[in-house]
């Protein structure tokens, strides 16, 4: 058995359609354990719904207080029964064989952890999504950047054992995903063919709270570091390059977009600098 650990937070508009997609597997031998990380809206209950409309035996729900999806992975994995552990986001969709790739891997015991490079970008059609791209740096319709090195720190499925003998993630913000790499002194392996879809924030509300959410982290060289962080996303930087890349990517919104962002960022910096909680 495979093990699918679902970590959620008011997710319940994305939850349906990645729990379809899961379900059209070519592997069938899979459970999918749903945590919700103290969310305030309907993600459990659509979870649940979704589970006796298609009816679906091996799906787990579980609670808890809100910790991060650190925290909510390594509850997750505290109820699996798979040897393989496979993490994915609830706004993610997938391609029929994508479980099936990311571990064909590790079942050929060449890799003890996998992640894909062929992750697109499930709602490029929104101009919003596309800016967040042009934001990051990536490809285009691709959630990584041009010519991505075929390994990396974020593992999408790794060996039950491996995971257990470190004690899983350690919580702390949004990079805490990087913990298991650096806990085990490896990184993921590419696993080709694994293909799946993530969803941008779409919206300057989603992106607000995103970028608030993807800056509380523990940032290289300490408070010295998150320091240099705030600047950068001051006004009158955010101005002068989103302006900049506006113009040399042809996306005249794409100024808004820098402001809404880095505003975010910025409350996210301040928040943590103020009671240091790194939750989402």
């Amino acid at each position: 058995m495979i093990s699918v650990i679902i970590p959620t937070f008011n997710e319940e508009e994305v939850i349906v359609s990645c729990l379809e997609s899961l379900s059209k597997q070519s592997i069938k031998d899979i459970e999918m354990i749903l945590i919700d990380d103290g969310g305030s809206d309907r993600t459990v209950v659509r979870g649940k719904e979704t589970q006796k409309r298609l009816r679906l035996k091996n799906v787990i729900c579980l609670n808890q207080k809100h910790k991060g999806p650190g925290a909510a992975r390594n509850l997750g994995v505290k109820m699996a029964h798979g040897k393989i552990l496979v993490f994915v986001d609830a706004d993610m969709t997938f391609d029929k064989m994508f479980v099936e790739k990311l571990v064909e891997p590790i079942v050929g015991r060449k890799a003890k952890g996998t992640f894909s490079k062929e992750e697109y970008v499930s709602n490029w059609d929104n101009i919003w999504a596309r800016c967040w791209n042009i934001n990051e740096g990536w490809a285009e319709k691709r959630r990584h950047r041009a010519n991505y090195p075929n390994h990396q720190k974020v593992f999408r499925a790794i060996l039950k054992s491996e995971f257990d003998a470190i004690g899983g993630f350690t919580p702390g913000g949004y990079n805490d995903d990087w913990s298991l790499s650096q806990k085990l002194g490896y990184e993921a392996q590419e696993a080709p063919g694994a293909i799946f879809y993530h969803r941008n924030p779409q919206t300057l509300t989603e992106i607000f709270f995103h970028a608030r959410w993807v800056s509380k982290r523990n940032y290289k060289l300490g408070i010295f570091g998150s320091f240099i962080a705030l600047i950068r996303v001051t006004l009158p930087f955010s101005i002068i390059v989103g302006f900049i890349k506006s113009i040399r990517n042809k996306a005249p919104l794409f100024v808004v977009f820098k402001v809404v962002y880095d505003f975010g960022a910025f409350c996210g910096i301040i928040t943590t600098f103020l009671n240091g909680n790194l939750s989402k």
